[in-house]
């Protein structure tokens, strides 16, 4: 699990002389990146126990605006979703421009879990709108995932005392992110708030979505894109106001399980650094 993929069909253009006739946009694009993170958060909550995750995907965008892609992160602790050693993203969706500056992106992200427990894969539709400011975007998004299996409250109430095996769940997700670039430098500075309402508890796999049913995440970093090579380091700040009180209903399966750091949230406020790299 993840934040959304930003995806867009993209043309290139080929620089020419001045008296040669432009060659024409490429039909299908290829974009992608592989990166190492000191934590995968995933709206907040840590998905490889507060350790590094080694990520990457890509994206085939069509000139229509049509594009399929793939992303995947290995896991550890809360985010093994039944087992699972990692997770893979398959996305799809169609973009298109809604006026000068602003994009209208809508697809689905299909969350798989493999060699995980039964019933651990999700899908999720959402629909995402961007609007260029000159050097700052501003996107707002929502995501939906209906009723599943994988989502399902097993329980009648956090603390796990009735269990309803087969119960399924829906799971809701909105955000807002702001990013931009400082004229004349290679950093740029980002901001994200999203807002989660699921299955509070523990679903089906010992995890849930959205663990405490509703909570709020954020985020605010910089990313530094390193002059000569397609590297960008990113540093973050991320939170929830999860509150404790909530956190211990569903321990221990919320909290770090490794001898390092074993006991501690997976949902306070931490600081990721991250190296990607684009091709």
């Amino acid at each position: 699990m993840k934040y959304q993929i930003a995806c867009a069909a993209l043309a290139l253009l080929s620089s020419a002389p001045a008296f040669a006739q432009e060659e024409p946009a490429k039909p299908v694009t290829v974009t992608g990146t592989v990166g190492l993170t000191s934590d995968y958060r995933f709206r907040g909550v840590s998905q490889s126990d507060r350790g590094m995750a080694v990520q990457g995907g890509f994206t085939i965008a069509h000139e229509s605006g049509a594009y399929v892609g793939t992303w995947g992160s290995n896991l550890g602790g809360w985010g093994r979703f039944g087992g699972a050693n990692m997770e893979l993203d398959l996305i799809a969706g169609y973009a298109a421009p809604l006026g000068e500056g602003t994009t209208v992106d809508v697809g689905l992200t299909w969350y798989m879990y493999p060699s995980g427990a039964d019933k651990t894969d999700f899908a999720e539709p959402y629909v995402k709108l961007s609007h260029q400011f000159g050097p700052v975007k501003a996107l707002v998004g929502v995501a939906y995932a209906p009723k599943q299996q994988a989502l399902g409250e097993w329980c009648s109430d956090a603390a796990c005392t009735v269990f309803r095996p087969g119960k399924k769940n829906d799971n809701f997700y909105s955000w807002a992110d702001v990013s931009g670039a400082i004229p004349n430098t290679p950093v740029s500075l980002k901001a994200h708030l999203g807002w989660s309402d699921g299955n509070p508890g523990l679903g089906p796999n010992g995890t849930s979505v959205a663990p405490t049913g509703k909570y709020l995440d954020w985020l605010v970093g910089a990313d530094l894109a390193i002059p000569g090579t397609p590297l960008t380091a990113s540093i973050a700040y991320i939170d929830t106001d999860i509150a404790r009180v909530e956190e211990n209903y569903i321990r221990p399966n919320f909290m770090v399980n490794d001898s390092k750091d074993f006991g501690k949230s997976i949902a306070r406020s931490t600081v990721v650094f991250s190296i990607t790299a684009a091709f």
